[in-house]
């Protein structure tokens, strides 16, 4: 053999591995693509190595580096030919057959588009929106709200607490003295957040929810104010066909207090009734005191409401546990 059929069948080596691992499927494991290379290409390998000491001496480097250059390009190749599978190993796999995926998209929970409605009802009455901790101070949730020493609502099982003087409050009312002791009257204000109760859940109740407290304070306010306002909300919330009601209730914040109830149909077969959305009166004088205000001059009405139980009289729901229970089935229905 001289140089010249050394350098041609040494070409044809490489070719013959470069059509070789054409050949191949894209999945073929490294260790079969490895072994195809070796079958196509190992006997003229063999045969070309045997070869390089019977060629003549002036032949011999260029042979060797011919050799040396074939041997590279067959390591080029399989380097290659595995780096494209490392890159098919990772890039997403499409399947056409695959049916498409619903597209949809979240929404407002009806709890959550009751709270803006009644928040845009009152701005329009000139009413801002004011916040508070729900981790709040006993003196806030209870003492500066007139509750007595002994009264029920402060003992462990009706109240969680985070320490001595520390609990998760049980009512946003704590916002009033807090905005009271911030801002001078006049003050007209809707308090929205969670509240915190060790109830039980029940069709009327739950131990975590929303409420919403209004305040108004100024001078000459007095009870008439307070029921003009709630009906004007009642008629823009519900509506002129429902039909609205005062009746006498006992809060220690409030005096006089009362409850407001709207008639609804709850969808259970009894028709139409009367269902109580929220509790009003006039703030206690003992209340406007501990804020620092003078109760001969300043006077001023509250009210609270839970928008879960306001969303079930708006919908007609018979169970608050429908709004908790995060079925989207259900909750879809109201959403926008």
């Amino acid at each position: 053999m001289d140089i010249s059929e050394f350098l041609r069948r040494a070409d044809a080596v490489a070719d013959a591995a470069r059509a070789a691992l054409a050949a191949l499927a894209p999945d073929t494991r490294p260790d079969a693509a490895k072994g195809a290379l070796n079958a196509a290409t190992g006997d003229e390998l063999a045969a070309l190595r045997a070869a390089l000491p019977a060629l003549p001496h002036a032949d011999r480097r260029a042979a060797g580096q011919a050799f040396n250059r074939l041997n590279q390009a067959i390591a080029a190749l399989v380097e290659e030919f595995e780096a494209a599978q490392r890159q098919r190993a990772t890039a997403p796999v499409l399947d056409l057959s695959m049916p498409a995926r619903e597209s949809w998209r979240g929404a407002k929970h009806p709890v959550t588009l009751v709270i803006e409605e009644i928040e845009a009802i009152f701005r329009e009455l000139g009413f801002s929106v004011a916040l508070g901790p729900e981790a709040e101070h006993a003196w806030y949730n209870f003492g500066a709200l007139n509750f007595p020493a002994d009264h029920p609502a402060m003992e462990m099982h009706d109240t969680l607490y985070l320490g001595d003087e520390t609990l998760l409050r049980t009512h946003t009312s704590p916002v009033q003295v807090r905005t009271l002791q911030r801002f001078a009257p006049p003050v007209r204000v809707l308090i929205p957040g969670n509240v915190y109760r060790r109830d039980f859940f029940d069709a009327t109740h739950a131990p975590a929810f929303a409420q919403i407290e209004g305040l108004a304070v100024d001078e000459g306010i007095s009870f008439v104010d307070l029921k003009a306002t709630l009906a004007e909300f009642a008629r823009r919330f519900y509506g002129g066909t429902r039909r609205v009601r005062f009746g006498p209730s006992y809060f220690p914040f409030t005096e006089p207090s009362a409850q407001m109830d709207v008639e609804v149909d709850l969808q259970d077969g009894r028709g139409l009734r009367w269902v109580e959305i929220l509790g009003c009166g006039l703030v206690h004088p003992a209340v406007l005191e501990a804020a620092g205000l003078d109760s001969e001059r300043y006077t001023g009405w509250a009210f609270g409401m839970g928008p879960a139980r306001i969303a079930m009289s708006r919908h007609d729901l018979p169970d608050i546990r429908l709004l908790y229970d995060a079925d989207v089935r259900f909750l879809e229905q109201f959403a926008r």
